[in-house]
């Protein structure tokens, strides 16, 4: 006999009695030959994925342990969805039950019938939320990222790939961590286009750090302009990556760093109309390091204007960008350190599958392919 192999399937229900078909599929696996049941999550409810005028769904993840091949595993789920009455209309249709192959140990597997792991486990928190409940030290066979750490890129939210917008990835992080550096590593490696920040080109920015606090409107005004220009959703190409060595809402801390109260309403009532043109990034890149590394970077690049920022007001900025990532909601973020950037190869393969685009295999079952 075969040793088992250590497997991880999804069930999903937003049709009827929705914890009776989660319950009647885990009973139907329980009495399956060569197979255990290891565990189970806890069940949680979540929005559907596709439309919010869809049931919710409810979502759990079961440990098996099987000495079935994968193929004859997926068509035993597949049975018992349909001894469930699933309905298959489409990907995004409701459904009584909806079991997935996950994972099926360390194995890596490209059909045209099946893909294992999962191509987009790493965009689902209801998925990842029952893996760390049973593993989350595990690491995805491909990614080798713990389910822990991919669970932590989305924040509790639920994200598809979109190949009909802009695959815009932008780069965030404290002056002086090293964004534009990454930025224009990633881009050669990927093969993308590459926005820069008209940082230098700012005329009012020289005379804010220089204590003219009149002009920090100006300069704020400027970026706001420029960044918008530079990320309007209508002439960014619709499903082509492009690097940003910027977050268009960084505009925010700055203001509310720089501006005092009268040019803060101002600049409150301009900014969102702006905001609402620009493309939203599918995937932030956070980099942070500790300031007074960044502090040593901006002395040695030896712009004139910048040997007057302080170590305090760099630690505010610091602040700032984790408020502004533990509350993100937008996209998945991929936090790193500064050291870490210089595996540009690791980063660039984990981008990969959180963007979608000509530059990434066009099957699902060939997406994780290295």
């Amino acid at each position: 006999m075969s040793k088992p192999i250590t497997t991880y399937i999804g069930l999903g229900s937003n049709l009827g009695d929705r914890e009776s078909y989660i319950d009647g599929a885990l009973k139907r696996l329980a009495e399956a030959e060569h197979i255990e049941t290891v565990n189970v999550s806890d069940i949680i409810e979540t929005v559907a994925l596709a439309s919010t005028e869809q049931p919710k769904f409810l979502n759990a993840v079961a440990e098996l342990k099987t000495t079935l091949s994968a193929a004859d595993l997926h068509k035993t789920l597949t049975d018992i969805e349909n001894e469930l009455g699933r309905t298959r209309r489409g990907q995004w249709w409701p459904r009584t039950i909806d079991l997935d192959l996950l994972l099926f140990g360390a194995e890596i597997l490209n059909s045209p019938d099946l893909t294992v792991p999962h191509p987009q486990i790493q965009l689902r928190s209801f998925v990842l939320k029952g893996l760390c409940q049973l593993n989350g030290e595990l690491l995805h066979p491909v990614m080798k990222v713990s389910f822990d750490e991919l669970s932590a890129r989305l924040n509790g939210c639920d994200f598809a790939l979109a190949p009909d917008k802009p695959q815009l990835v932008s780069i965030a992080g404290n002056i002086g961590v090293g964004k534009t550096t990454l930025a224009k590593k990633l881009a050669d490696r990927l093969g993308t286009d590459l926005l820069l920040e008209p940082y230098d080109e700012n005329p009012f920015l020289p005379e804010v750090y220089a204590g003219k606090k009149e002009l920090a409107l100006d300069s704020e005004l400027y970026f706001l302009t420029s960044r918008a220009k530079q990320l309007d959703a209508d002439k960014l190409e619709i499903g082509r990556m492009c690097i940003y060595d910027c977050v268009f809402d960084k505009e925010l801390i700055y203001a509310g760093r720089l501006l005092n109260a009268q040019q803060l309403a101002l600049h409150e009532e301009i900014y969102p109309l702006f905001a609402a043109k620009v493309a939203e990034p599918v995937l932030v890149v956070y980099m942070r390091d500790p300031v007074e590394n960044c502090l040593q970077r901006i002395h040695s690049r030896n712009r004139p204007y910048e040997q007057q920022i302080e170590l305090q007001f760099l630690r505010e900025l610091d602040s700032d960008y984790e408020q502004l990532f533990d509350h993100w909601k937008s996209c998945p973020v991929i936090r790193i350190s500064t050291s870490q950037s210089t595996d540009v190869d690791r980063l660039a393969n984990q981008i990969k599958y959180y963007t979608a685009g000509n530059f990434i295999v066009a099957s699902a079952a060939e997406q994780f392919k290295m």
